[in-house]
C-alpha cells in the first residue's frame, strides 16, 4: 500500500463538509476539531497541493473563531478589572465538526492557546504554498480576533498542547504565538492585510525574550514554565524534562536558528531520552497516556527537523519505521504501545477510552509533511 497517497486520502474522506477535521473517526473522545491538529493537517494538505482541502478548513476555522469572538472583549474588560474567568470564557481549544462550542464536558481543558497562534502560522503559510492572498480578505475579522486574543492572554497559565498543566505556562504554546505574530506581521508587511493595531514584530521579540529568559536551564529549553506570582517573576521548572513539542522552537516556528546552541542541546536531549533506538519518539520520559508510547506524529516531526539539518538518511529510517506502524487498512494510529515507558498504565486507558485512537489524521498529516519535505530539498 502507498502510504503518502493513503493518508491523504485518510484526510480528506475524513473532513467534514464545513470544511473541519475531525482528530479521529474512530475514537469517540477525538470526535471533535481542534484548531492545533486541523492546523497541522490544513498545512499537510497545503504541502501535498490540496489547496481546496485546506482552504476550506481555515474558512471553517474563520467562521467559528467570528462566532465566538465577543467573548475577547470580555476577556479584556475582565483582566482590566482583575475579575476571574471561567473555563467557557475563554475561546475553546475544540470545537464540534460544526464549529459548535463543547460544553457537555466540564472536566475538558478549554483554556490552550497553542491551537490559535497555529493557524495563524498555517494560513500564512497556506497564502506561501498557494498563493491564495485573496482568502486574506475574506478572514480579517477572524484575523484581527485572534490576535487580540493572544496579546491578552499569552502570559496567563492555560493547558500546554497534551491537554495538561493549566497551572504553567508552556514553551511550546508560546512558541505558536510567536510565530502567529511574526506570520501576520510579514503578510502585513507585503500589504496583503491591514495593519492590525498591535506591533506584531515587537510582540514576538517580547516572546522570545521571555523564554529566552525564563524558559532556559543548563544551557536547554525546558518545558514548562513557573507564572509570575506574588511579586515573584516566572521561573524555568526544570524537573518537567524535555518534551518532544519543543522541536517545534526550531522546526517550523522558528523562535530560533536550527544551528542555535539551544536548539541543538534541547534535541540532543530529545534524542536521548525519547527516542527509542529503531523506534519512535516518546512525548516525554513521565508519560503515562496509554502507557506512554511512540508518537508517530512525534517521530515525523523529528524528522522534519533532520531533513531541514541535512540528515536526509535519519529522516528516511524514521520514515521507514512509521510506515511499518500502519495498519492493514493503511491507518497511522496516535501511538504505538509495544514499548511503553509506563507498561501498567496501558489497561486502564483502554478500559476507560479503548484502543488506541486510530487514524489519527495528526499523525498522517506529519507523515505527509516530511516526506514532502524530502522532496523539496531533494529538488533543490
Amino acid at each position: 500500500m502507498d502510504c503518502y497517497r493513503r493518508s491523504i486520502e485518510v484526510i480528506l474522506q475524513n473532513q467534514h463538509s464545513s470544511g473541519s477535521y475531525v482528530a479521529s473517526p474512530n475514537f469517540p473522545t477525538y470526535h471533535y476539531c481542534w484548531l492545533r491538529d486541523g492546523s497541522f493537517i490544513a498545512h499537510a494538505m497545503d504541502r501535498a497541493g490540496e489547496f481546496t482541502s485546506a482552504e476550506a478548513f481555515y474558512r471553517w476555522v474563520g467562521r467559528t473563531i467570528q462566532k465566538y469572538g465577543d467573548k475577547v472583549e470580555d476577556i479584556r474588560q475582565r483582566l482590566d478589572s482583575g475579575l476571574p474567568f471561567g473555563k467557557d470564557d475563554v475561546l475553546h481549544t475544540r470545537y464540534t465538526l460544526d464549529g459548535e462550542e463543547v460544553t457537555v464536558d466540564s472536566a475538558w481543558g478549554n483554556f490552550q492557546i497553542d491551537g490559535y497562534g497555529t493557524w495563524l502560522w498555517a494560513l500564512a503559510e497556506h497564502v506561501r504554498f498557494s498563493g491564495n492572498a485573496v482568502l486574506l480578505k475574506d478572514l480579517i475579522e477572524p484575523i484581527r480576533i485572534t490576535l487580540q486574543y493572544l496579546d491578552l492572554v499569552w502570559q496567563l497559565p492555560n493547558y500546554d498542547c497534551w491537554e495538561e498543566h493549566p497551572e504553567y505556562l508552556h514553551l511550546y504554546s508560546l512558541t505558536t504565538v510567536f510565530a502567529g505574530f511574526n506570520s501576520i506581521a510579514c503578510l502585513q508587511e507585503k500589504g496583503l492585510i491591514p495593519e492590525s493595531g498591535i506591533p506584531l514584530r515587537k510582540k514576538a521579540e517580547q516572546i522570545k525574550e521571555f523564554l529566552l529568559k525564563y524558559a532556559v536551564f543548563d544551557g536547554k529549553m525546558v518545558k514548562h514554565i513557573w507564572p509570575a506570582r506574588n511579586a515573584k517573576p516566572p521561573q524555568p521548572i526544570p524537573q518537567s524534562g524535555v518534551d518532544a513539542s519543543l522541536i517545534g522552537i526550531a522546526v517550523p516556528y522558528r523562535v530560533l536558528t536550527l544551528d542555535d546552541p539551544l536548539v541543538k542541546k534541547t534535541i540532543q536531549t530529545i534524542e536521548s531520552d525519547l527516542l527509542r533506538p529503531g523506534g519512535g519518539v516518546y512525548r516525554y520520559k513521565a508519560d503515562v497516556y496509554y502507557g506512554g508510547g511512540e508518537w508517530i506524529l512525534l517521530t515525523a516531526w523529528l524528522g522534519w527537523y533532520y531533513v531541514q539539518i541535512g540528515k536526509i538518511d535519519e529522516a528516511k529510517k524514521l520514515i521507514a519505521w512509521i510506515e511499518s506502524q500502519a495498519s492493514g487498512e493503511g491507518f497511522l494510529p496516535e501511538q504505538v504501545n509495544s514499548h511503553t515507558l509506563s507498561p501498567e498504565h496501558y489497561e486502564p486507558w483502554l478500559r476507560k477510552w479503548g484502543p488506541v485512537a486510530s487514524p489519527l489524521l495528526w499523525s498522517h498529516a506529519m507523515y505527509i509533511i516530511l516526506i514532502n519535505e524530502i522532496k523539496q530539498t531533494q529538488a533543490k
